[in-house]
Parts: structure tokens; C-alpha cells; sequence
């Protein structure tokens, strides 16, 4: 995997997702809320945050539960094809990537933060992940 967001403030709130047995998930991953009951896949498309993986998961691994982030300051690469404004609420857009949230985005909640600095297209970004305000 490429691109894995990269903690600045070490985030206070940590939830235990569940994951496929031997799923491949480096620490830093964006992770994708994919599935009823608390499941989560890498982040991949536009998708629902479910966290950024705390631990890490290898091949090897036959455990089926994850330590994600659900708040910090977080590095975190913009890719949309657009520049990201100051304070603007973003979303997932790819692997590990992110986009300016649109008005659909912002009424279903598909919110993985707020951007604290604005960013040009493939511009590495400090997100404060989680927050709405």
C-alpha cells in the first residue's frame, strides 16, 4: 500500500474494527466502514471512514480485530484532480487519499475531517481527522 497518513497529534479516541483473518493493513491505512457489524476494508474509492489502523495486520495474522484512530492530526495526501481550501471538510477519494468534501458528502456524514491548511492537487495535507468543527 502507498500513501498512509502519518499521525502529527496523536489522536485520543481508538475503536476495534473488525477485519478479514490475514488481511494486509500497514499502520497509517485510511480504512473503509464497509459492512454490518463494525467491519472495515482498506480504504479504496469514495467510502465511509472507519479509522486509520493503529496496528498493523499481516498475511500471516489470524486475528479478526484492529485498533483504529478515529481522531488526531494526520498527515494525509489530497488527490482529488482539485486544490482543497482552508478549513474545508474533506472525504475519502482513493487509496489512502483524500478529496474537499461536496454537498452530498457533508448531509450523509461521509466526513473524515477538516482540513487545516489548504492544499493543491497531490499536496501532502494536515488534517484534523474527525473533527466537524
Amino acid at each position: 500500500m502507498a500513501n498512509e497518513a502519518v499521525c502529527i497529534e496523536t489522536p485520543t479516541i481508538f475503536e476495534r474494527k473488525t477485519i478479514a483473518a490475514g488481511a494486509v493493513i500497514p499502520i497509517g491505512t485510511i480504512m473503509n466502514l464497509s459492512s454490518d457489524p463494525n467491519t472495515v476494508t482498506a480504504s479504496s474509492g469514495a467510502d465511509l471512514f472507519g479509522g486509520i489502523a493503529w496496528e498493523e495486520s499481516t498475511a500471516t495474522n489470524t486475528f479478526t480485530e484492529l485498533t483504529v484512530a478515529m481522531n488526531g492530526i494526520w498527515d494525509i495526501k489530497n488527490n482529488a484532480g482539485e486544490a482543497i481550501t482552508l478549513g474545508g471538510m474533506v472525504s475519502l477519494s482513493g487509496a489512502n487519499l483524500i478529496k474537499q468534501a461536496d454537498a452530498g458528502e457533508l448531509l450523509t456524514g461521509a466526513i473524515l475531517g477538516k482540513c487545516q491548511e489548504s492544499a493543491a492537487v497531490d499536496e501532502v495535507v494536515r488534517v484534523a481527522v474527525g473533527s466537524l468543527a
